[in-house]
């Protein structure tokens, strides 16, 4: 789920129980062209104050129009959930500003006790993955333990929607790295866990939301049954510790498996790993050195790198900038203004 709209639900719930009235609006489907993907979310309360975005700013005006005079002219209790569709023409898409004849259509729903965002939100700061079913005839909403593969759904009777992290990373080793990478990818919305059997590391490990897990590496790999949804880095250098991870993260579903180091050393650690009932297919997957090229030094620096190269590998960016390769690197120089000497 986005950070973004996290933030929706939360506002909204902070308005509905200061005693606003709020609607939440989901797009549920798309054509064309459109602005915001499917499960993006705005809320609106009745004074025309709005957090979220469903279409970057194209329909929100009309949208406020509509949902102020909806919460305006029926009482709490009688408030249904309704659909909303922009753009159905050439000339609407024209005329809401969304592109290449775009359309959208969204749900919204009026906000009372029974929506349950508020328990909704407990368990997504447990990092729990919830589906959350939302009945348009009466507005009655239910809560269910959500799975990697659920998407939103929409049947004209029944909104089904995922919420919390959907996406997982499990990080080898409790270094300084390691908490820069933990904290960057939680504002990513990864569910995060360290791994790491050193009592030296355990005793100072406390990122808030961050379990350690104090098992040996590979035999954690397994049980975590590694799938489509997550990534996997090792960060120890120790390769009793990153070897072990590795070679059970190569052999898994892991949609990135990466490792820190020079290209020395991960040079050896992939003849490492073919010594091993690791394939040579499999050891091709070895990210390493991991991240993209963009001159990182510092460990924040190369934990931004390593993430840009994680979102790139989850979008199918197979070259995702000009700085993973070397011969594109910006030259300074190329900026500076020359003057000649005056005689």
């Amino acid at each position: 789920m986005d950070s973004v709209d996290i933030e929706v639900l939360r506002s909204a719930e902070a308005w509905r129980s200061s005693g606003h009235r709020v609607a939440l609006g989901t797009i549920v489907k798309t054509w064309g062209s459109a602005p915001r993907p499917v499960g993006a979310m705005v809320a609106v309360r009745d004074d025309g104050q709005v957090t979220g975005s469903v279409s970057g700013g194209c329909v929100e005006d009309d949208l406020i129009d509509k949902v102020k005079a909806m919460l305006a002219g029926c009482k709490k209790d009688e408030m249904r959930p309704s659909l909303l569709t922009y753009g159905v023409t050439n000339e609407e898409a024209t005329r809401w500003g969304l592109p290449c004849g775009g359309t959208l259509q969204l749900v919204m729903e009026p906000l009372a006790e029974h929506s349950r965002i508020a328990d909704l939100l407990e368990r997504i700061g447990k990092q729990e993955l919830v589906k959350r079913r939302l009945e348009m005839d009466s507005g009655r909403t239910t809560l269910e333990p959500g799975r990697w593969q659920d998407v939103l759904e929409f049947d004209g009777r029944v909104l089904s929607a995922v919420h919390g992290p959907r996406w997982r990373l499990v990080l080898i080793g409790a270094g300084q790295l390691t908490r820069y990478l933990a904290e960057m990818a939680h504002m990513l919305d990864y569910h995060v866990t360290v791994v790491d059997p050193r009592e030296e590391y355990a005793a100072g490990w406390d990122v808030p939301g961050v379990p350690l897990n104090r098992g040996m590496p590979d035999d954690v790999v397994r049980e975590l049954n590694l799938d489509g949804h997550t990534a996997l880095i090792a960060l120890t250098h120790d390769p009793k510790l990153d070897d072990l991870a590795l070679m059970e993260g190569l052999k898994s579903a892991a949609f990135y498996v990466g490792a820190i180091g020079s290209k020395k050393n991960n040079d050896a650690r992939r003849v490492r790993l073919r010594e091993f009932d690791v394939s040579q297919e499999e050891v091709r997957r070895l990210r390493g050195p991991v991240g993209l090229y963009i001159g990182s030094k510092t460990p924040p620096e190369i934990a931004v790198a390593i993430l840009a190269e994680m979102t790139a590998v989850r979008h199918g960016v197979s070259e995702p900038s000009w700085a993973a390769k070397p011969e594109r690197r910006f030259d300074p120089s190329a900026c500076e203004v020359k003057t000649e000497a005056k005689t």
